[in-house]
């Protein structure tokens, strides 16, 4: 009995600090959508995100292990990205052009770099081992921007990665290739 409830202890810590993480993650967002001007796409010369929904390409290659919507944690909370198993210091890229909005680190998800897509749009990348990329700086669709890793608590290396419109995840498996 004791190490029934120790176990169920253990476990609510873990879902306390699951929930936690994911208040935080969703704060920060929000604070970037409202402090971060609209990235203004040039017309004729850049194709709007919403545009490429099933046309993007997968940030790594590997093993999906979470699958978006799918219950974690003995289903108190559900995932609100992907995460792909990937070899530690694996290349990891932009799925589509836009302007960093963050890159630190963020308790849960390690090194995490979110990139603004415009018109309410930004991708997420989590449990980095580097980040090569700063706030402020434009990337292109394909360019690397960090490498595969295992920081926020992973036992082992993985890539975090959402898609958000709004605020509000979306399956990435809806904008990104099947492979």
């Amino acid at each position: 009995m004791a190490k029934l409830k120790k176990e169920l202890g253990t476990r609510g810590e873990e879902l306390s600090q699951l929930v936690e993480n994911e208040r935080r993650l969703q704060q920060l967002v929000n604070q970037l959508d409202d402090t971060i001007p609209d990235i203004l796409t040039a017309p004729g010369k850049r194709t709007p995100f919403a545009k490429l929904r099933g046309k993007l390409e997968w940030p790594t290659t590997g093993k999906v292990r979470a699958l978006f919507g799918r219950s974690r944690n003995a289903g108190k909370l559900k995932w609100n990205g992907v995460l792909i198993k990937a070899s530690e210091g694996k290349d990891v890229r932009a799925v589509s052009h836009g302007r960093v909005a963050y890159a630190d680190w963020l308790r849960g998800y390690g090194l995490l770099l979110i990139v603004d897509h415009g018109d309410g749009y930004m991708s997420l990348y989590g449990h980095n081992q580097a980040l090569y990329k700063e706030t402020g700086e434009w990337i292109e669709a394909g360019e690397v921007i960090a490498t595969v890793g295992q920081s926020g608590g992973q036992q082992e290396a993985a890539l975090y990665f959402e898609i958000r419109h709004n605020g509000k995840p979306s399956n990435p498996a809806r904008w990104c290739k099947r492979g």
